[in-house]
């Protein structure tokens, strides 16, 4: 008897190991620890414009580089050692998205303290609880909602960057804000309980 088909949502490579681990075990998975949402919202600026999947390949690199990513180190590093890293091959050499990390740990920081934790804070845009979608085609996802629109209008107004709405979304969605796998995908029901 041939293995039962599961059914994953379209965008996942199944050829690349990297990409079926990422889908069936992280993405769309609620997290509520500060260090991993600021690890998330600083790889989603990263990847703006570029492949999910090139950030996932360099992830590994990021952790290291940018001392896995604990805002209160990043707040405080020099300039000089952005420079350095930004001639390191193992991540997405841009200006502008290296040094948002510095500038958004210093702003997350402030948000943590006014708000007690950054989770507190972030998933206020929700009500506190995963928006469940119910997607049955890739076409009806959005790059980008009221909610994610609030997001990044308040977090560029906290200092933040790299923060656009399509960037916030996809923060959502990787961070379980919402449950955007396709009702078919094995993954949905699994997150949805």
């Amino acid at each position: 008897m041939p293995p039962k088909k599961i059914f994953r949502c379209p965008w996942v490579k199944e050829d690349s190991e990297l990409y079926l681990t990422y889908h069936d075990q992280e993405w769309g998975l609620p997290v509520h620890k500060d260090q991993k949402l600021f690890e998330m919202l600083c790889l989603e600026g990263a990847q703006s414009g570029l492949s999910w999947e090139t950030i996932l390949h360099k992830r590994e690199n990021y952790r290291k580089l940018f001392k896995n990513f604990d805002p209160t180190k990043m707040s405080r590093i020099k300039d000089e050692s952005l420079e350095k890293i930004l001639k390191d091959p193992g991540i997405v050499r841009n200006r502008l998205k290296v040094f948002s990390v510095k500038k958004n740990a210093r702003a997350f920081l402030q948000v943590q303290k006014e708000f007690g934790s950054f989770d507190r804070y972030i998933w206020g845009f929700v009500g506190g609880k995963t928006l469940h979608n119910h997607f049955t085609s890739m076409k009806q996802v959005p790059s980008q909602t009221a909610q994610s629109q609030a997001m990044s209008k308040d977090l560029k107004k906290r200092g933040f960057s790299f923060v656009g709405p399509t960037i916030c979304y996809a923060f959502m969605q990787a961070t379980g804000m919402v449950n955007d796998h396709l009702v078919d995908c094995f993954r949905y029901s699994l997150i949805k309980e």
